[in-house]
């Protein structure tokens, strides 16, 4: 009887795929059929379908005798989720002739416009995820409209040079396309950064931490140079506290990081508001899988290590992970990314971003302190050997956190204004390293220096090389965290506003390697 054609969208791991909707109406006995390796949310949008067009003022296509085939293409792409509803529904109204008057239900140039959403049965529009993904897509690939749910226009928004039109459900859509009846549906508004306000308020300041000052400190360090921390002391100390009070102090991210940060979130179904601004937080519990960790599935997804991609991953009580979960931050933790392969598919997924780990000395956790520890010695060494050499080499700064006095607890505050102090610090600091790396596109923090970047763009005085060499060779270092140390140095010469490295920044880049006896 008729053919037509319309455009959607899904996405494929963290990226987008454009899906070509077709639809061929033949006369027979009823029928709808969707190929092109459906999922079974594709297979169910049959029966949506028919009845938001059957409820949108239309008769259903299951009234009428007729064999209906869609086609989602490429067909060798596994297409999941109910994303493909609303361009289904079109593109059957758009082929469907009347066989009286042999005029079409809906008439429209489909050419540039995408269509995305779930429909209700009764023709409303649901949200979906990955919008933000798909719009871009569906920007760089030539298309001039997109039409969503009305939750989503606003994260669809963000992307310039494409139309936005957030609708309510599909009988607003077709009158809005409908060349015979024309309704003039105004797009929505662009979303602009400087509108969005995230809600970046911790729970928890550095004024209202007590004491801990080293420890405070080492934080300083790690957010102005992206270096990795670990937190080691009794329980009760404040180690989850300094964690959590480490994101108000890092700087916003940027319009090309939120976009990105947001897509991922968008696509994993986390993304609380239209923009993420701020770098994320994630902090899994220690009985997390190592695919919800590090991603993984029979068709990989991402994990925690993704979702913390520009901000912080903070993992509690370190060496209670399975030890399959500890390791398999080796990667991530060394080059920034993790790539995951499945008999089914592999994948490669972005994850720089800051650990923070925190754990306690023993089991018990009252090694060294005035309480008795009850661990024995095989059990805390069990304990520590969770820990591998290449994992501890991986984490830039391990720091102690001493019990605060019990009189400091019930003082106010005494200097206020420390947070803000830190904030201008590390935003300082990150400008002069963003001058430093200028010519350097996949540079922006001293942690992301490999090896020959030391050479190249660091000069080292002859003193500070006979201190680092003594110092490697007295502790044993392994050349990965003789690097490190050097990055370390260079971003305590960076706060310090030193031109050059120094011999102190040395001392105390290796002051913060851990200790024998933990």
């Amino acid at each position: 009887m008729s053919f037509a054609k319309v455009y959607s969208a899904q996405t494929v791991l963290l990226n987008a795929q454009i899906i070509d909707i077709e639809i061929d109406i033949l006369r027979g006995l009823n029928s709808f059929s969707i190929v092109g390796l459906p999922d079974k949310a594709v297979e169910e949008s049959r029966d949506r379908v028919s009845a938001a067009i059957k409820n949108s003022g239309f008769k259903s296509p299951k009234q009428k005798n007729q064999k209906i085939i869609v086609s989602l293409a490429p067909a060798d792409i596994k297409k999941e989720g109910p994303s493909f509803d609303l361009a289904i529904a079109l593109a059957y109204l758009l082929a469907y002739r009347d066989p009286d008057t042999k005029e079409r239900a809906l008439v429209f140039d489909p050419s540039k416009k995408i269509f995305l959403g779930e429909l209700s049965l009764d023709g409303s529009l649901r949200s979906i995820t990955g919008v933000l993904t798909l719009a871009r897509e569906a920007k760089k690939r030539g298309f001039l409209e997109i039409f969503v749910p009305k939750a989503n226009a606003r994260e669809a928004a963000l992307i310039e040079g494409i139309k936005v039109f957030g609708a309510k459900n599909l009988k607003e859509v077709v009158a809005h396309l409908n060349e015979r009846h024309p309704f003039v549906y105004t797009p929505s508004p662009r979303t602009l950064l400087e509108k969005i306000h995230t809600n970046n308020e911790s729970a928890v300041e550095f004024d209202d931490i007590k004491g801990n000052s080293t420890a405070k400190r080492g934080l300083l360090i790690a957010a102005a140079g992206g270096h990795n921390i670990a937190l080691y002391g009794p329980p009760g100390t404040g180690k989850t506290m300094l964690a959590r009070a480490f994101t108000s102090i890092l700087p916003p991210l940027s319009f090309e990081d939120a976009l990105e940060v947001s897509g991922i979130h968008s696509i994993a179904g986390t993304l609380a508001s239209p923009l993420l601004t701020h770098p994320p937080f994630r902090s899994p519990h220690h009985t997390s899988s190592y695919v919800a960790i590090v991603g993984g599935g029979v068709y990989p997804k991402p994990g925690e290590v993704t979702l913390a991609h520009k901000g912080v991953l903070f993992l509690d009580e370190f060496p209670e992970f399975d030890r399959r979960v500890i390791e398999t931050l080796r990667q991530p933790l060394e080059d920034s990314f993790v790539s995951i392969s499945r008999a089914k598919g592999s994948a490669e997924f972005p994850a720089d971003f800051i650990l923070i780990a925190s754990m306690n000395p023993c089991p018990c956790g009252n090694k060294g302190s005035k309480k008795e520890c009850i661990c024995s010695p095989m059990q805390i060494e069990r304990y520590k050997r969770k820990l591998s050499g290449p994992i501890i080499d991986r984490i830039d700064m391990w720091i102690e956190v001493a019990k605060v006095e019990y009189k400091d607890l019930t003082e106010k505050t005494t200097r206020r204004g420390e947070g803000e102090i830190f904030r201008k610090k590390i935003a300082h600091v990150r400008d002069i390293q963003q001058k430093r790396f200028a010519s350097h596109e996949r540079i922006s923090l001293n942690s992301q220096m490999n090896a020959r970047d030391l050479l190249e763009i660091l000069e080292l005085s002859k003193e500070v090389k006979d201190i680092l060499n003594t110092s490697a060779e007295r502790l044993s270092l392994s050349a990965r965290a003789y690097h490190r140390i050097i990055k370390l140095a260079q971003t305590i010469a960076d706060i310090e506003d030193a031109p050059h490295i120094e011999p102190e920044h040395v001392l105390e880049a290796l002051q913060y390697r851990l200790k024998e006896n933990w």
